[in-house]
């Protein structure tokens, strides 16, 4: 088992940003240090990532865990939001590693919601003792949208379920959803999925819809000026967001058959207040007969600042456990 004189290298690879860190996995929480933070569109592939990475520390770790933004399945890996594709075996023999995990990214968030401690949540719905109730969706906006699930108990064990979730149709509710997703699939293959809506880029997306822009906004700045309260554009396009989020949320809940649902990704925890004053709750219930089901769910934000990175080196803990 690493140590901080030997430590394993961990990473959360997304479409836009690569995260590192050093992981000391001994016992408990996994303890991370020196983080950085590399845009993907500065390299031309995760080795050359890893590599600038490590030979900065002057560190070669044995040991690694990444967790990627697409399917782990084979050798070869693709992200989807990014063209970034890498061999597992020659990532492996190009590092000098022993022993090698590649997870995906949300299937880290999963992991991460076990061991995170409650400074690291914020409870929309339910007590702290009814956050760990499974099973537990993980879902998120980010540069993507992730989906997770969660089965078990802290008796018998966790059994994490990576899936695409975030890739199903988009279903309006209402007429102004109807006319953003119709605006998406245009420009998309015909098709408008929850992640086109539910990302960085999809709240670009409606705000763009809804202010008849011709151009894109950063979702940041439209988020900064949402919660700074003068721009009614930003303000509307973000309660859209947050109504949409609702359903797909609730959707998440009732097929994985949830008794928690941890709300994660970089962009949620930016305006959880804003999230609350917002149709989000009455959206996440308005399920019909199954409203009562969904009022005893309970529901967090994950806030830690690298839950990738936790997750990353929690599965990495656990399989050497084996």
């Amino acid at each position: 088992m690493p140590d901080a004189e030997n430590p394993a290298l961990v990473a959360d690879i997304g479409g836009t940003n690569a995260r590192f860190a050093l992981a000391d996995i001994r016992s408990g929480m996994p303890r991370l240090f020196q983080h950085e933070t590399l845009p993907t569109s500065d390299y031309a592939s995760l080795p050359h990532a890893a590599e600038y990475y490590l030979t900065k520390r002057g560190v070669k770790p044995t040991l690694a865990s990444f967790a990627v933004a697409c399917p782990v399945a084979g050798d070869e890996i693709r992200l989807t939001n990014r063209a970034w594709a890498f061999s597992q075996r020659e990532l492996q023999a190009s590092l000098g590693l022993s022993q090698q995990l590649v997870i995906n990214d949300f299937g880290a968030a999963a992991r991460a919601a076990l061991v995170i401690g409650d400074e690291d949540r914020v409870i929309l719905h339910g007590s702290p003792a009814s956050q760990r109730m499974g099973p537990i969706t993980v879902i998120g906006p980010g540069t993507g949208l992730g989906v997770a699930l969660l089965v078990g108990d802290d008796q018998q064990g966790w059994h994490v379920v990576e899936t695409e979730g975030g890739h199903v149709s988009f279903a309006p509710q209402v007429e102004e959803e109807q006319h953003i997703a119709e605006w998406v699939a245009a420009r998309h293959h015909g098709r408008c999925s929850n992640e086109r809506l539910l990302s960085g880029l999809g709240l670009s997306y409606i705000d763009a819809v809804l202010a008849r822009r011709e151009t894109l906004r950063d979702p940041a700045d439209i988020v900064s000026a949402a919660l700074d309260g003068h721009d009614l554009a930003s303000r509307r396009a973000l309660a859209r967001f947050c109504s949409i989020l609702g359903s797909v949320v609730g959707d998440a809940a009732l097929i994985h058959g949830a008794r928690t649902v941890a709300i994660a990704g970089g962009i949620v925890p930016r305006f959880i207040p804003f999230l609350r004053a917002s149709a989000f709750r009455e959206r996440f219930l308005a399920k019909g007969r199954f409203a009562s089901y969904l009022e005893s769910v309970s529901l967090h934000v994950i806030t830690h600042d690298s839950p990738g990175l936790i997750g990353a080196a929690a599965a990495l803990q656990q399989h050497l456990r084996r």
